[in-house]
């Protein structure tokens, strides 16, 4: 369990992190920047929960992962509210923001800062500012010594 537990909180700073960049970028007006930042730290705000049930392996859509555990009871009930609505947000910052974030529209030729603006920016900061706080959440109470 100790790995785990290192995992978990790994996954915690790093959601941690790029929030506190998120923050940054949309103080500064980077929108791309707070958008592409608030998807990663959800990411990792939902790895961080998934880490609770063991070793979490390779993905950047844990969505379906905690659904399905959420569907297999393997969280505790007392924090499965909170888990579903991590799934929720990890499902609205999926990895396909990631990609237009980095890679914009290529079929229509928009590039990502051409296709960011200061709402969506807002919209990802909230979403991952909640994401965050959820995971401390529940990673405080199912460690709970």
């Amino acid at each position: 369990m100790q790995i785990f537990r290192e995992e978990v909180f790994y996954r915690l700073r790093l959601a941690k992190g790029f929030l506190a960049e998120a923050k940054e970028d949309f103080s500064l007006c980077r929108w791309r920047a707070c958008v592409d930042n608030s998807q990663l730290a959800v990411e990792n705000a939902a790895k961080s929960v998934l880490g609770l049930l063991g070793p979490i392996g390779h993905t950047h859509n844990p969505a379906p992962l905690i659904r399905r555990a959420l569907i297999e009871g393997r969280f505790p009930d007392e924090v499965s509210e909170q888990v579903e609505q991590i799934a929720e947000c990890a499902e609205l910052l999926g990895p396909e923001i990631h990609i237009v974030t980095d890679y914009g529209d290529e079929s229509q030729w928009r590039t990502p800062w051409e296709i960011f603006d200061e709402d969506d920016a807002r919209n990802s900061l909230t979403i991952a500012e909640k994401a965050v706080e959820l995971a401390e959440q529940v990673v405080k109470q199912v460690l709970r010594d």
